[in-house]
């Protein structure tokens, strides 16, 4: 992994042109270092990142439009335009836009670990089945958890 370099990614690029599709999701690579990841995502509406755990990890989502509903160590939350939500290593918390309009935010993770290779991984399957993505993450260093009782 490099190290951090200086200069500017453009708006509505990434990363060498990548952009990966997440689950439904586009997510857009802005930078990566050793020491952190971030990338611009684009949630449409229904779509979202199920209840997991970052064990290596310290995440961060700043709002740039549309809401959010989160569900953080058990507890019901809602973020909104401007809002940053931090989510600290080993704390669970799932991501859901349950809204009709899509969601743009900016996520970032420190430090980076596995989860830029997991994002490759994902958009390089042929078809991103649920129990094959969370026996991916598993192995990327982010453990999915089961769905509560009753869902």
């Amino acid at each position: 992994m490099q190290a951090t370099t200086a200069g500017i990614t453009k708006a509505g690029t990434g990363i060498d042109g990548i952009s990966w599709n997440i689950l439904g999701q586009t997510y857009v690579p802005k930078q990566v270092s050793e020491s952190s990841f971030s990338w611009h995502a684009t949630f449409p509406p229904g779509t979202s990142v199920p209840p997991h755990i970052h064990p290596t990890q310290e995440e961060f989502i700043y709002m740039l439009e549309g809401r959010f509903d989160l569900v953080i160590d058990g507890h019901e939350f809602v973020a909104t335009s401007g809002d940053l939500i931090r989510l600290p290593m080993n704390l669970p918390h799932g991501i859901f836009n349950r809204t009709e309009q899509v969601v743009k935010c900016f996520f970032w993770v420190t430090p980076t670990r596995k989860l830029y290779d997991l994002f490759w991984a994902i958009h390089s399957m042929k078809e991103q089945s649920p129990p094959e993505v969370i026996a991916l993450a598993a192995r990327h260093e982010v453990m999915f958890l089961p769905p509560p009782p009753g869902q």
